[in-house]
């Protein structure tokens, strides 16, 4: 893959995409046009700028499937949550949502899943996304969510079996994972499916930029401290750390490539300019895909370093010059526009109307898994198991169960005890 480097924030929001599909025919739950499914109600959980951005991205979505292939998909904003009502207010106005419709509160998605709707797209802080993902799966929605999937083991596991129950029930699952919706991705897993290529041998992916987001500590004190925007990405228990955050992407590619999970990580990480929050501003690992395989991780959010954002693989063999895939590529018949974060509504939609299926809920929670994996190495200074956190509950019951603390629960019981600006884990003590 093209290697990247000197990539900003505003970089990484034009991004690319994906995640691993299935496919088949579905119902389409709670479409208006009962079998064509072109009238879709949609609701929004998490209206900061990457909600507004994917609810935005989801109108236009509609219009270019409209405009390229008659398709005559109409969008249809119903609802708008976040915790803080306002905002949820804000956006709802631009999209013509009433404010009645628009919630606010620690239990904004139990209110906004109460309006009937088709989709809904969630962006709320990654501590919140295990929760809100099985809440609208069981009420019988489609779903987009950003990425990460959760910040903690116990997290993830939620979002793999209500990903589970999202196959039964023939939902839609697109994951903010976009890269694997950009076609330059997908013509590159063609030469690996297709064997022109052999298997990869060993990797490295990185994203390494240089820093992001404010660094004025802020003694947090109530809830907004660690949910507003600007703010949640500073703290573990909100963001999972920026190797969940961001490093996510680069960690999917590598998933994806290879065909499976790992089987353990190694790391190591620490803090060198951070003064607010308690993440660690860099990460390297070691990470174990079993049969020898080893793939490099490594992130950094550090300025005056040398930066480098992509994914580069060691194959058994050159691609020929002359290869022709032999299979159509995926969603090569559906119109390529606007990049990544635009790409993931086209073909969500697309696929929609098409009564096709496209659940990316367990490869998005695997990539996460991974993250969490290799961060929780970093924190402990120990080996981290695939079969200890997210396979055997009675091999390591302590790492197996760990969550991070607040949790979900805790803000909608209100009993939050309040991280410490710099309390960062140090290896060897945990």
């Amino acid at each position: 893959m093209k290697e990247q480097s000197g990539v900003s924030r505003r970089d990484f929001m034009k991004g690319a995409v994906g995640a691993g599909a299935a496919f088949g025919a579905f119902t389409i739950l709670g479409a208006t046009a009962k079998g064509q499914g072109k009238a879709f109600k949609v609701g929004l959980i998490g209206c900061g700028g990457r909600g507004s951005g994917a609810l935005s991205q989801h109108v236009e979505a509609a219009k270019i499937l409209n405009g390229e292939l008659k398709l005559g998909i109409e969008i249809q904003v119903v609802a708008c949550a976040d915790f803080f009502k306002d905002r949820a207010e804000g956006t709802g106005k631009r999209h013509g949502v009433p404010a009645d419709k628009c919630f606010g509160g620690a239990d904004n998605y139990k209110k906004l899943l109460e309006v009937p709707m088709d989709t809904v797209l969630m962006a709320q802080a990654p501590a919140f996304r295990p929760p809100h993902f099985e809440a609208a799966i069981k009420a019988g929605r489609n779903v987009f969510m950003e990425k990460p999937s959760g910040v903690d083991a116990p997290g993830i596991r939620k979002i793999m079996e209500a990903g589970k129950l999202a196959q039964e029930k023939g939902l839609m699952v697109v994951a903010g994972t976009q890269r694997r919706h950009e076609q330059g991705y997908n013509r590159q897993y063609q030469l690996i499916k297709e064997g022109a290529v052999g298997k990869v041998l060993a990797g490295r992916v990185a994203w390494n930029m240089g820093k992001i987001f404010h660094n004025n500590p802020m003694n947090p004190t109530k809830p907004d401290d660690l949910v507003r925007g600007g703010n949640w990405q500073l703290w573990i228990e909100m963001s999972g750390d920026h190797i969940c955050e961001q490093h996510v992407h680069n960690i999917d590619i590598a998933n994806w490539f290879i065909g499976r999970h790992p089987v353990s990580a190694a790391a190591f990480g620490g803090r060198a300019q951070r003064k607010a929050g308690n993440m660690y501003d860099f990460f390297s690992g070691d990470v174990d895909y079993g049969d020898g395989v080893h793939v490099h991780s490594m992130c950094r959010q550090v300025g005056g370093c040398w930066n480098w954002v992509g994914e580069s693989f060691v194959y058994e063999k050159k691609a020929p010059g002359d290869f022709k895939a032999q299979e159509p590529l995926r969603y090569s018949e559906i119109p390529q526009k606007g990049g990544g974060h635009q790409q993931e509504h086209v073909n969500m939609l697309y696929y929609l109307v098409k009564g096709k299926q496209l659940n990316e809920a367990q490869s998005v929670a695997e990539s996460t898994a991974v993250a969490i994996m290799v961060r929780d190495s970093a924190y402990t200074g120990k080996m981290m198991t695939w079969e200890e956190m997210f396979g055997n509950p009675k091999k390591n019951p302590e790492i197996y169960n760990k969550a991070c603390k607040p949790s979900w629960q805790d803000f909608e019981t209100g009993n939050i005890v309040y991280p410490k600006d710099g309390d960062a884990p140090v290896p060897g003590t945990a």
